[in-house]
């Protein structure tokens, strides 16, 4: 996330310092270039949003694993509940996790 927030500053800020330039009267900005710049910026701002939502699942899918582990420990004895931790254990384990 910091790369992508780093390569969209770069972009933005070259837009800017092009625009400056422009507007002191240096020189035009090349359409073909701000076309690609911005267009860029458009790729990277949607790869950060996309990022974002994927954490904010995650998070959701947390809190709910949270939830589902405490009503299964609150409704089963401790010698029931270390059996089911073991199992989940083995299995993880089995299925690499």
């Amino acid at each position: 996330m910091i790369e992508l927030d780093d390569a969209i500053a770069k972009i933005r800020t070259q837009i800017a310092t092009a625009d400056l330039a422009r507007q002191r009267g240096q020189k035009p900005i090349d359409p073909d270039w701000f076309h690609r710049a911005r267009t860029a910026l458009r790729h990277l701002r949607r790869e950060r949003a996309e990022l974002l939502a994927q954490g904010t699942g995650r998070r959701r899918r947390e809190k709910l694993k949270d939830a589902l582990i405490g009503i299964l420990r609150e409704r089963h004895d401790p010698e029931t509940w270390d059996g089911i931790l073991a199992e989940a254990q083995a299995r993880s384990e089995r299925e690499g996790l």
